[in-house]
């Protein structure tokens, strides 16, 4: 009987450490996306205003021409809407890290 209890745990043991590595290939480095994405839409003097409304980023650009759109969904944007000079990005749930490390980068 003993010996059931010990395989349980071991079994169990084994399942938590593929769930914990599960999770930590799902995380992503946001830092390094925040630096892509300012470097996808043209650098950071090629942004003039931006705004985070939950899941989107909206960013006003002074040349839109700079931005490379096909390389900001590579990187994750789930749709891009672009109207005048300005880029309305689909980022879902990430979008509150990257805005923090935005608000960090363009001070």
């Amino acid at each position: 009987m003993e010996a059931h209890i010990w395989q349980y745990i071991i079994i169990l043991v084994v399942m938590a450490i593929i769930a914990i590595a599960i999770i930590r290939s799902k995380r992503r480095d946001f830092k390094l996306d925040a630096n892509k994405l300012i470097e996808l839409l043209g650098g950071k003097d090629n942004i003039e205003n931006y705004e985070f409304n939950k899941s989107r980023f909206i960013v006003d650009l002074k040349d839109v021409g700079k931005a490379n759109k096909e390389g900001i969904q590579k990187i994750g944007a789930q749709g891009i809407v672009e109207i005048d000079n300005q880029l309305k990005i689909i980022l879902g749930e990430d979008a509150k890290q990257i805005k923090k490390y935005i608000n960090e980068l363009k001070r």
